[in-house]
């Protein structure tokens, strides 16, 4: 991904749509890449729900800018805890679902 600015006259709206368009563009590559995997995890090695998951990764890109600060380096790491933050928030209304349809389910008989 080229991470470009916007152009200097831009006002703080375009800045906040150019923004999240380059992290939505970043996570729609990465599940083309990966597939659903953070929030549908294969739960190999790793039995944690999708959620709990995600917040360990969100825990070692936070640990990664503590460490290593924000700078061109670690600019990625930024993007990658943007992405899992929205990821994050994608697998707890995933959650809320599956126990509505559970709910639903409960006490209907054929």
């Amino acid at each position: 991904m080229i991470m470009n600015n916007w152009h200097p006259d831009a006002d703080m709206q375009d800045k906040i749509k150019f923004e999240c368009r380059m992290i939505s563009d970043l996570l729609c590559q990465k599940n083309e890449s990966y597939g659903d995997s953070a929030c549908s995890p294969l739960q190999i090695f790793s039995k944690l729900e999708a959620d709990d998951a995600i917040c360990a990764r969100i825990d070692d890109k936070l640990s990664r800018i503590a460490n290593r600060g924000l700078n061109g380096d670690t600019e990625d790491t930024l993007f990658d805890l943007i992405g899992y933050l929205v990821l994050l928030q994608i697998a707890r209304k995933d959650q809320v679902k599956e126990k509505t349809k559970e709910m639903d389910l409960n006490g209907v008989g054929c």
